[in-house]
């Protein structure tokens, strides 16, 4: 038998993929890393064919960390394996989606998904126009954000004029952002919902203050009760942002639902955030992510090693 060709592991953030790393080492797989932020490739040669398949782990908060180039960079590189006809896992339409909080507006809209009321701007000046109609407090949100960069909530209507006035409206490194409702979820509660190979595989419940945006599921180490986390288990740069979490049994419709989103975003692992809006018991989907981290201490808060069930799937699809 030939020896397997090695999976690529594309990836730029220096902590999420450790537990993956060390699976694909425990069962001898082979893999090679391919680190974003000093990636090149031979567009003559057909950089890329020595891999059985290739897995994008680009994180689209890159830049927060001086890498934003590697980004829009990622998208040509995507593009180049997908048309050497290499296997691609998370390819060039999910990390398009995963880069675009409009694009993924529209992908809701089409399936007929409900979702806070926004407005696509690209220009700080067109915000208060586009903030007309809307119910306050709003957000701008940049269109090219994670781990809740980009986004700034804005109470009454003078509070944005006063931020577009002084620039203070940040639209991030695509000049494109969101003008967006900010819906108080019910009990503090935001539900994410995770998917590997397009399919179903566990949800957790987020309970946040409302002093962040950043809901990381690798950067929550505190359950529902209060208990800490194993912080061995979290990024080293997790931060204390008092987050609980707990596992969680989405319904059914709203699992066929989220499946649907990643069917139609080309999306093979990644997760899915809603929650119910206070006011009126509505359901609404805001987040889709190509980028899959997973919840902190898995084991201990959904009953499973997610890295494991993972590692499957990588193996089963590059044979």
């Amino acid at each position: 038998m030939s020896t397997p060709r090695p999976i690529g592991i594309y990836y730029e953030h220096p902590d999420w993929f450790r537990p993956l790393f060390a699976e694909l080492d425990r069962r001898g797989t082979p893999y090679i890393l391919l680190d974003a932020t000093s990636h090149l490739y031979d567009a003559t040669n057909g950089d890329g064919q020595e891999f059985g398949l290739v897995f994008n782990r680009m994180s689209p908060s890159a830049y927060l960390r001086g890498r934003g180039h590697s980004i829009l960079y990622t998208l040509n590189y995507l593009a180049h394996l997908e048309q050497l006809g290499v296997r691609v896992v998370n390819g060039l339409s999910a990390f398009r989606v995963e880069t675009s909080k409009a694009l993924q507006l529209s992908l809701l809209k089409s399936l007929g998904l409900s979702f806070p009321a926004a407005r696509v701007i690209h220009h700080s000046e067109q915000a208060k126009l586009a903030a007309g109609g809307l119910r306050f407090p709003v957000v701008v949100k940049a269109n090219i954000g994670g781990s809740g960069a980009g986004i700034v909530r804005f109470d009454a209507p003078d509070d944005l004029s006063r931020a577009i006035d002084e620039g203070r409206i940040d639209l991030g490194i695509d000049e494109t952002a969101l003008v967006q409702e900010f819906v108080t979820a019910r009990d503090g509660r935001v539900t994410r919902v995770e998917v590997l190979g397009g399919r179903y595989l566990y949800g957790i419940n987020v309970y946040t203050t409302g002093e962040s945006f950043n809901l990381c599921p690798a950067d929550i180490c505190q359950t529902s009760d209060g208990v800490s986390l194993d912080r061995t288990a979290c990024p080293v740069d997790a931060p204390t942002n008092n987050l609980r979490v707990e596992a969680t049994t989405p319904p059914p419709d709203v699992i066929a639902d989220v499946e649907r989103i990643m069917a139609a975003a080309g999306i093979e692992v990644g997760g899915v955030e809603y929650f119910i809006d206070e006011r009126d018991g509505r359901r609404y989907y805001y987040d889709i992510n190509a980028l899959s981290n997973f919840v902190a201490d898995a084991p201990r808060v959904i009953g499973f090693d997610p890295f494991a069930r993972l590692a499957d799937f990588l193996e089963q699809e590059i044979r």
